[in-house]
């Protein structure tokens, strides 16, 4: 892989891909550690240099895959920074071999590091364009239509000008159905929405003035969205 992983574009005249291409090809081997927007901050920080057409699509060779998977297996297997990272790969790309790594014992279990069911950059990229009725949100959400104007009165979901709703929309009903299982109400669910505004005002203002705002947004969005709740997990374990 350290040789593979050196020269992206050098004697490769082989299959470019784009970058969801290159996302299915390594996201079923490092999941939960790949997204769109990790390629694009991978590039940003140096450690890959994907070809561009004359329109400015990126176009990712073989090599640009190996070099890729080397840098998450150091991070995933041995949690190396990126700084050492791109010495690494500064040192295949100059022919050389890059240092052993050596297993360091003890070390933290996998488990520990994981971040199964936390919020990804992908839930914050992820666009459709299904309209629901209100009818169809109240049927399958199995809310009333009293329940679902207390959630609009809460600002927790709110209709298009057309009347419509996103399948976001589906989703907040049915998570605010469930929790008013556990004897929430309109009052709870104004609080989450007011937090959710908060931090959303703290994403942007870290965004405001990058020129790649739109492309590192949702990664930010869903790291800011883990560190809440693994927050929320702290204060509850107090």
């Amino acid at each position: 892989m350290a040789a593979t992983a050196a020269h992206a574009h050098a004697g490769d005249s082989g299959e470019r891909f784009n970058i969801g291409r290159v996302l299915d090809l390594l996201a079923p081997e490092f999941p939960g550690r790949i997204s769109i927007p990790k390629i694009r901050l991978l590039e940003d920080d140096g450690l890959i240099n994907p070809e561009r057409t004359p329109a400015g699509y990126r176009k990712f060779s073989d090599a640009d895959v190996e070099r890729i998977r080397y840098i998450l297996t150091m991070q995933r297997d041995h949690h190396l920074p990126k700084k050492v990272i791109a010495e690494h790969l500064d040192a295949i790309d100059r022919g050389l071999q890059p240092p052993a790594i050596m297993p360091t014992t003890p070390t933290v279990p996998d488990f520990a590091l994981g971040d199964e069911g936390l919020p990804t950059a992908e839930l914050f990229e992820r666009r459709d364009n299904l309209r629901l009725s209100r009818k169809e949100v109240l049927k399958v959400a199995e809310v009333s239509e009293e329940f679902l104007a207390g959630l609009e009165d809460a600002r927790v979901v709110s209709p298009s000008r057309s009347g419509h709703y996103t399948t976001d929309d589906l989703a907040l009903v049915r998570a605010a159905q469930q929790l008013s299982n556990y004897g929430f109400h309109a009052a709870a669910f104004r609080v989450f929405r007011n937090a959710a505004d908060r931090e959303a005002d703290l994403v942007r203002q870290a965004m405001s003035g990058r020129r790649d705002a739109d492309e590192v947004e949702p990664g930010v969005a869903a790291l800011a969205a883990q560190l809440h709740g693994l927050l929320l997990k702290s204060s509850l374990r107090g």
